[in-house]
Order: structure tokens, then C-alpha cells, then sequence
């Protein structure tokens, strides 16, 4: 048994040369590489969104230049090159520009939700109106700006047309109705209190 050992056997480094709990140890190797796998998933996040959102992200000009030149190439294994690059500008930003890319993106996520949310509602709406027509007394207390005659038309169109098997163009009309109303009235409130419609 060496001396180094013998005094202390739990680790390498013997007395007050030990290096500190909180001391800044280098990454691994894996952990480098998980890291650069992440800034390129999250490039390739960018090079996939819309151009309007896009354009809304905080980003550096290098890093806008690159993503941009990416959306212009057609070819696989260009796109491919041109998205490690993508990876290579990413490792170069500070925490600061990662952290307010990611939170860009997360917000985009949000939004979408909320647009699945809305149209979701309008979808049950429809359902319940198609199924029950005190429904529809209950859609114009919430939504008073309603056109009723024309709701009754199109409700009422779009039953016969599934009793006689028919496309279902006053089904989508009757979305397209209430999505107007829906926008008029700017609500999200989803009917309370209702049953489900029979399927």
C-alpha cells in the first residue's frame, strides 16, 4: 500500500490537494457531444419554422445568415453540411442567446396549443349544434351577434346532407359560422354544462 492510499483511501488526492465539491470539472466527452446534438436539433427547429416566426426569433446575424442560406438549399447532403454549420454558429453563442432562442421556440409551441385549443371548440360546437337545436339558443346567448336565420340554414342543410350521405359542404360551412362568430365576439369560452353530443 502506497503512502497516497494509506492516508487517504476514498480517493486520489491525498490532504488539502483535493480538488473542491464546486470546482468547474471539464465535461466529458459525451456530455460535449449531447450538447452539440442539442444546438443542432434546435438549429434545425429554426430552419423548420415559418418564415413570419422565424423572423421573430432573437437571434445573432451570423446565426440568421446561416439558417437562412439552410432554407435555400434543396439538396440532401448540402442541407446536411449547411446544418452542421448551423451547429458550429450555435456553440459559438453566449447561454444568454441559446436560452432567449429557446424560449422563442417554446412560445411557438404555446401558441400552437392554443390555436388546436380554439379549433377543437369550434368542432364541439358544431357537434352539439348539429345534435340538439336548444344548443343553438344557448350559441347565440353567448355569441348575440349571430346571424340566426342563416345558423338555422346551414344547421339545418348540413343534417340532410348526412341523412342522404351527401359531401359535407354546409358541415364546413357551419364551421367556417362559427369560427366567425368565435372571432367576433373574441371568446374562447367553451359550453358549459353541456352533454356530449350522441355519436
Amino acid at each position: 500500500m502506497t503512502r497516497n492510499t494509506r492516508n487517504n483511501p476514498n480517493g486520489r488526492f491525498p490532504g488539502a490537494f483535493g480538488p473542491e465539491e464546486d470546482d468547474d470539472l471539464p465535461k466529458s466527452k459525451s456530455q460535449r457531444k449531447r450538447d452539440m446534438t442539442a444546438l443542432q436539433d434546435l438549429g434545425s427547429e429554426l430552419e423548420a419554422l415559418a418564415k413570419d416566426r422565424l423572423a421573430r426569433v432573437p437571434m445573432p446575424e451570423p446565426l440568421a445568415d446561416a439558417i437562412h442560406a439552410a432554407r435555400k438549399i434543396t439538396s440532401h447532403e448540402g442541407k446536411r453540411r449547411q446544418m452542421q454549420f448551423v451547429g458550429k454558429v450555435m456553440r459559438n453563442l453566449d447561454d444568454d442567446e441559446v436560452e432567449a432562442i429557446r424560449a422563442a421556440l417554446e412560445g411557438f409551441k404555446g401558441t400552437s396549443k392554443a390555436e388546436t385549443a380554439r379549433l377543437h371548440l369550434i368542432e364541439r360546437w358544431r357537434d352539439l349544434l348539429l345534435a340538439d337545436d336548444a344548443m343553438l339558443t344557448k350559441f347565440l346567448g353567448e355569441h348575440p351577434g349571430s346571424d340566426v336565420q342563416a345558423l338555422r340554414n346551414i344547421i339545418r342543410n348540413a343534417r340532410k346532407e348526412k341523412e342522404l350521405s351527401k359531401p359535407p359542404k354546409y358541415y364546413r360551412e357551419l364551421f367556417q359560422a362559427i369560427k366567425t362568430a368565435l372571432e367576433d365576439g373574441d371568446t374562447d369560452a367553451a359550453p358549459d354544462n353541456v352533454p356530449e353530443p350522441d355519436a
